[in-house]
Order: C-alpha cells, then sequence, then structure tokens
C-alpha cells in the first residue's frame, strides 16, 4: 500500500484552472472528485504521451516520476504495448511493479511476472471477426498476442509489412501460420492490419459488425487492435485500482489517443497532451504540453510542489 501523496486533486484543478469538468459537471460528480483528494496513483500511456518523440523517457520526466514515487504515489504505464515493449524501457522510466497491457486487457508485475488479471477474446468471436471483415475488405492481416503478452503469432504475410517499431519485435521472429492456426486458440489482443488500407478504414469496417464479444481501438499504431468485449484501458486501471485499495478520484491519468480516451473518463483527473488527438482531448480535464515539450512532467512538477 502506498503512503500518502503530497499532491491533490482539488489543488490541482485550482491551480491549473478552468477544464473539461468544469464544463461537465455530471462527469465531475460521477468521479467523486472530493476536495482534499490524494492522488495515490498515476497512470500514464506511453508512445505520444510519457515518451518523447524518439520514443524515450527525458531526464526531467525521469526525475518527475521519480519524485513522485518518492511521495508514495504508485506510477503505472497503462500502454498498448506488450511486455517485451515495456522491457525497452522499463530501466529509462523507472518501472518495476505493476503495468497494464494490451490496452488493459491484462496486468502484470514487471518484477515477479505474476499476471493479476487476464481477459481473451473467445475463438468463436475472433472467428466472426476475421470472416465477416473478409467480407467486405479482403487482404486483411491477422496477429495474435497470447500467453501474457509474450506469445505473439502472426498469420503468413504478416511480418513483411510489419516494421521493428510496431510491436517492439524484430519482424524475422513473427513467424508466419495460416490464418486458422492465428484465430485457433483465445487472444489478449487480436490485430488487423492491411497493407494499403489505413487503421481508420478498418476500424470503421469493424464498426459495422455486430460488436457482442469483441471491443476494438486504435493507438496511433498502424493496425486496429481488439480486445474482449468490456476491455479499455479504464476496466484494466479499474481492477489494479480495487486490489491496490486505491479510489477512482485518488487517480492521476495521462494520454493522447483514441485507447486513452476511456481512461481519461475514469480517472479522478485526466489530463491529454497537446498532442492528442481530438476524442482525447475532448475526454480530458486539462491539456499540458505535448509529448515532445515534457508536458506529463511540467503537470507532475505542479502537482508535487503543492
Amino acid at each position: 500500500m502506498s503512503s500518502p501523496a503530497t499532491g491533490s486533486l482539488s489543488a490541482l484543478r485550482q491551480a491549473q484552472g478552468p477544464t473539461a469538468a468544469d464544463r461537465d459537471e455530471t462527469r465531475s460528480a460521477s468521479t467523486g472528485a472530493a476536495s482534499g483528494s490524494r492522488i495515490r496513483l498515476i497512470a500514464t500511456d506511453l508512445d505520444g504521451t510519457l515518451l518523447d518523440p524518439t520514443g524515450h523517457v527525458t531526464a526531467r520526466t525521469r526525475a518527475a516520476l521519480d519524485a513522485a514515487r518518492a511521495a508514495g504515489i504508485v506510477v503505472v504505464p497503462v500502454t498498448a504495448r506488450q511486455p517485451i515493449g515495456l522491457r525497452a524501457i522499463a530501466a529509462e522510466a523507472g518501472f518495476a511493479g505493476w503495468a497494464l497491457c494490451g490496452n488493459g486487457a491484462y496486468g502484470i508485475h514487471l518484477g515477479t511476472h505474476e499476471q493479476l488479471f487476464g481477459s481473451e477474446i473467445a475463438v468463436p468471436v475472433q472467428q466472426r471477426i476475421a470472416r465477416e471483415l473478409a467480407a467486405q475488405v479482403p487482404d486483411l492481416l491477422f496477429a495474435s498476442v497470447r500467453e501474457a503478452g509474450e506469445v505473439f503469432v502472426a498469420q503468413a504475410g504478416y511480418a513483411e509489412v510489419a516494421a521493428l517499431g510496431d510491436h517492439k519485435r524484430d519482424p524475422r521472429t513473427m513467424g508466419a501460420v495460416p490464418l486458422t492456426e492465428v484465430l485457433l486458440a483465445p487472444s489478449l489482443k487480436l490485430v488487423v492490419r492491411h497493407a494499403s488500407m489505413s487503421p481508420a478504414e478498418i476500424f470503421a469496417v469493424l464498426g459495422t459488425l455486430d460488436q457482442t464479444g469483441f471491443a476494438a481501438t486504435l493507438s496511433g499504431a498502424p493496425f486496429v487492435e481488439v480486445m474482449a468485449e468490456g476491455v479499455t484501458k479504464a476496466s484494466g486501471l479499474a481492477l489494479l485500482c480495487a486490489e491496490l485499495g486505491i479510489e477512482q478520484d485518488e487517480v492521476l491519468a495521462f494520454g493522447d489517443a483514441l485507447n486513452d480516451v476511456e481512461m481519461l473518463r475514469w480517472a479522478g483527473h485526466g489530463v491529454a497532451m497537446a498532442n492528442a488527438e481530438p476524442a482525447a482531448l475532448a475526454a480530458a480535464d486539462e491539456v499540458t504540453a505535448s509529448n515532445a515539450a515534457d508536458g506529463v512532467a511540467a503537470v507532475l512538477e505542479r502537482v508535487l510542489a503543492v
């Protein structure tokens, strides 16, 4: 259990002036944002948010994260990435505890490798998705993330259109199996992409299907990400907070993309980056500087100075 933090959500709101919550009194009340609520957990997206445009943690941001941890605040990466992608920057950010991967599909401890929870897409559901999408969009390619994010099963042809940065995996290690094998076991995340069609276009087609059994989102990566029904970064964060005994209004969250929207709305105080997508900007209580200008650090420095 973390010790009381020095920052408070009420002070944060007063310091940063009018917010999206001021324009939406219903949402503010629903999050239980009571005066004096302490920040006990910081939930942060990585790409486009915590990391700079080169994909690294700046010295200023690392210092702010360390100061938050020293104040007894739990710092949790909440990301679309799998553990392999987290390990690439864990040392830079000082991440050694709980992390939420696959857009909230599962929670893992980076130190002990314990899996707190995992939500998988049922085999019949992902088979239906592939079948119904194929009827409208030819030549789609699929990959399945399994077993605490350590197993990646890619359809033949997927590696040819993938880059190292897409999944933080060398495409030569992705394998190449028939689509039937990709869909043969439940997935923590099902990835859908096309050699020439944009993720937004695929996402739009996916939105016309019966949504029973799955949820889909975009993270800014060159593919669509599909999780089990009800899975979002907010759902994963709620499960972790319940485990840690942390209340919703004690959470400060940062994000920039469509897959961050639910988390920004759910948290006691949601902060969008200046470079965020319109949906994330609309969901947040506050907009900070861009990830290129240490926007996360700017907010944390202000909170911890209260």
